[in-house]
């Protein structure tokens, strides 16, 4: 496994159409993967606009199959010829009626290593997701690829501790969360959440958002992507509020194991006395 990584992510506008969209990614990931970038993680539905702040039935258009539809096959072949690790979260239908808010994992020879699905949909203003996603049943995988140990965790799971430390038991070094976070009352939350959720569960998170003002709605979504450390730091600065912007950060993944061992979260923990948490 390698000790030190060199990780990126993106957080841009919705430019209008898909083929757009995607052409501007695939421009950020042969930036990043020249900067020396092995991973690199996208915002949530990154190839469509946040539909999800209306609710109409034009919308499941956007969805496709994951891994065979368009964008995963388009951005298998991009890992494979740049050699980076891509976390690309696609609006995802599996068979009539059944669709996900999903994150494809793919290593950098551009083989599939498998999906995480969104498990926690929030149903209030804005976000209308529950008139589109099913709630995850994949459980919280953590992928073995050539830039280590990645877990997914999607948007408004990271209010849920559990999936977090579900991820931290499995072996993460790294959990990509992509986002659309709109301003508000989350603004206060963005940079606390998932830093105190790196903390917590002594890995490094990636907080993903988008930016700007799309045509489906109102949300003004307000970037600020960045890298948190085991310690709860952020890994160089937060990126804008306004702009796109590729971040790119080195990181030292011999911290994890470090961090695991002078804050012995995962030794002290009572599983044993944990049983009331989940019976209701």
């Amino acid at each position: 496994m390698p000790h030190n990584v060199r990780a990126a992510l993106v957080q841009t506008e919705w430019t209008g159409d898909t083929e757009s969209m995607l052409a501007v990614h695939e421009e950020h990931a042969r930036d990043a993967a020249a900067r020396g970038a092995r991973v690199i993680g996208f915002q949530e539905v990154f190839n469509a606009p946040y539909f999800c702040q209306v609710q109409d039935p034009e919308h499941h258009r956007w969805a496709e199959a994951v891994p065979d539809g368009p964008t995963v096959t388009r951005f298998r072949a991009l890992a494979r010829e740049l050699g980076i690790v891509m976390v690309l979260p696609v609006f995802e239908v599996e068979s009539p009626g059944f669709y996900y808010n999903t994150a494809a994992v793919v290593d950098a020879d551009g083989s599939y290593l498998g999906k995480y699905r969104k498990h926690h949909i929030p149903q209030v203003h804005g976000f209308w997701e529950k008139y589109y996603f099913r709630p995850g049943n994949l459980g919280w995988p953590v992928f073995d690829t050539a830039a280590g140990r990645i877990g997914v965790y999607i948007c408004y799971d990271r209010h849920f501790p559990e999936g977090w430390r579900a991820l931290g038991l499995a072996g993460a070094q790294l959990v990509y969360n992509p986002s659309a976070t709109s301003r508000g009352l989350s603004a206060h939350l963005w940079k606390l959440e998932q830093t105190a959720a790196a903390v917590a569960n002594a890995y490094f998170v990636a907080a993903i958002n988008r930016v700007g003002v799309e045509e489906y709605g109102d949300n003004d979504f307000y970037g600020t992507s960045y890298f948190a450390d085991p310690r709860g730091q952020f890994v160089g600065d937060v990126a804008s509020d306004t702009s796109a912007e590729l971040v790119v950060r080195d990181l030292d993944l011999d911290l994890v194991d470090e961090v695991r061992r002078q804050w012995a979260f995962y030794r002290d923990r009572r599983p044993d006395a944990y049983g009331p948490l989940v019976r209701g």
